[in-house]
């Protein structure tokens, strides 16, 4: 058995589609499914069922799903490990980042840690929310920086990840404003005229979490979707030039809101309570990252400590 059909199955899994994880493993469909099949011969099961349309896992391959995510993210924790021992280890610190805090608070964020401190030296990868759990659960990244609310799944287990609160952020609706001021589209809409709605797709965090919150049905909004994407920064691009209704993180949406390029859509009860979180494995990475981690920890602590005697 070679390590990569792993790989191949856990982005068939992704993916759903033969042809897409084809060519994001850069080979030919046929060639994948090859390997897939070599898979399915070793482990002595069928993982994946071809009858339907998207391409579905058995309960045999969803099984194996598991397996196969830890079994890799095992396999590179326990390579770093044994470059640590023997010294050929470098300082790196790899973090993965959902797009929108990628360019609007890890840059900040970074700063006010470190606080000209060495770190190491950081990579990080900015990529959708099923990227980026993908990047943690293979051991591809160290940290992962996104978004939380506590009604939304994630692929991280407790079992074996750790996570710390970074800050609070709010995801409401945005639209371009009218002559007189007010929403283009207001929330919640008509039946017999929906509004205009620009819509994340199902690999984006904020997706998934605005799915988990319930706050569309629960408001009885009327929406048409007339377009998607997993990038905030597009969905507000749309909604400036008055495409539709979005809805944004606040802490990238604030500037057009202060601008008034940008209005709210609806009233609070449209908006959604986000955490921004750090997530770390719970096995022992290099020096460097458990570092930079117990910084973090500390410095996490220490705005707790202030905000109690600011309350006090």
């Amino acid at each position: 058995m070679d390590t990569v059909w792993l790989e191949d199955f856990i982005k068939l899994a992704e993916e759903g589609n033969f042809s897409r994880a084809a060519e994001a493993r850069n080979l030919t469909q046929p060639a994948f499914s090859r390997r897939i099949r070599a898979l399915e011969e070793w482990v002595g099961a069928t993982l994946v069922d071809r009858d339907t349309h998207r391409i579905e896992l058995t309960e045999a391959g969803q099984a194996f799903r598991v397996l196969a995510e830890e079994i890799v993210r095992r396999l590179t924790l326990g390579r770093d490990y044994v470059r640590e021992i023997g010294g050929t280890i470098s300082n790196e610190i790899r973090f993965a980042s959902t797009h929108v805090l990628s360019l609007n608070f890890f840059p900040s964020w970074l700063s006010g840690i470190s606080d000209g401190r060495e770190t190491g030296t950081i990579t990080l990868i900015a990529d959708n929310m099923v990227a980026c759990e993908r990047f943690m659960l293979e051991g591809k990244a160290d940290f992962l920086l996104c978004h939380h609310h506590a009604a939304a799944a994630h692929r991280l287990d407790p079992a074996g990840f750790t996570s710390l609160k970074l800050g609070e952020d709010i995801l409401m609706p945005v639209a371009a404003p009218s002559e007189d001021g007010m929403p283009r589209y207001r929330l919640p809409g008509r039946a017999d005229q929906p509004l205009p709605y620009l819509e994340f797709e199902e690999k984006s965090g904020m997706g998934r979490i605005l799915q988990a919150a319930q706050v569309i049905p629960a408001g009885c909004a009327s929406l048409r979707t007339v377009f998607r994407s997993h990038m905030a920064a597009v969905l507000m691009s749309m909604a400036r030039d008055g495409r539709g209704i979005c809805w944004a993180p606040l802490s990238v949406v604030r500037a057009d809101l202060e601008s008034g390029r940008l209005v709210a859509a609806g009233e609070d009860h449209w908006n959604v309570p986000l955490e921004i979180r750090l997530y770390k494995p719970i096995a022992r990475r290099s020096p460097s990252v458990e570092g930079f981690w117990s910084m973090v920890k500390n410095c996490v602590q220490k705005q707790a400590e202030n905000s109690a005697i600011t309350l006090s």
